[in-house]
């Protein structure tokens, strides 16, 4: 099976198997979307949702953003890890929201990408589930993974992952194909030991079985 039949019989199957699939992050509009997701950096969703409900309710603007003082910031938000270098992102990217958009959240790739503490991941983020522009796939640990492990791409590189999946995938489920690997990735396909016997994708992984469940 080549990398392009194999990413058909994914497009199929996977949305089969996770109709459901989401960005497992807690907003309810576009800036909470991209400070919670600028927070999960080098954490778990389910960290950052304990976190975000006292945050949102503190500040609810860019512009509460960049006034409120960067230890009170970096308080509510330490148990994220990297708390100090967050916390000066997050306020100098809402000041910039405030300066150059107004307090809104752009639209664009190059605009977003602009803002401190904010890559193509979490441009992508943004962008597909806050506005459901498809200019890119999300690619995150269990995406990098599951790429590697499916057989789609043998680069390593983030950039270089999403090069590959976008030229194998049509552009109308770029989004929703981060979210269905991510549920993959954590409900199945473990890091550590990865669950090939009860995979559904076993049949057309050429990863299946290879790690003795170690």
């Amino acid at each position: 099976m080549t990398r392009s039949q194999r990413a058909v019989e994914l497009a199929r199957r996977l949305p089969e198997i996770y109709p459901g699939a989401h960005c497992e992050l807690d907003y309810s509009n576009p800036l909470e979307l991209l400070i919670a997701t600028i927070l999960s950096a080098q954490c778990t969703d389910k960290r950052v949702n304990v976190v975000t409900p006292a945050l949102f309710a503190r500040c609810s603007t860019a512009g509460d953003y960049m006034a409120i003082p960067q230890e009170e910031l970096e308080s509510l938000i330490r148990s994220t890890g990297f708390f100090r270098s967050k916390a000066a992102s997050i306020r100098s990217a809402a000041r910039r929201l405030v300066e150059r958009n107004s307090g809104e959240v752009p639209r664009t790739m190059l605009e977003l990408i602009a803002l401190p503490g904010v890559g193509r991941k979490t441009a992508n983020v943004v962008l597909g589930n806050a506005f459901g522009i498809n200019d890119g796939i999300v690619v995150d640990t269990h995406v990098s993974r599951l790429s590697r492990r499916l057989g789609l791409t043998r680069q390593t590189d983030p950039i270089k992952i999403e090069a590959g999946l976008v030229r194998l995938f049509d552009r109308a489920i770029w989004t929703d194909l981060s979210h269905w690997l991510i549920f993959h990735g954590r409900r199945r396909c473990f890091a550590r030991r990865p669950d090939c016997g009860g995979c559904e994708l076993q049949d057309i992984c050429p990863s299946a079985f290879q790690f003795n469940n170690v």
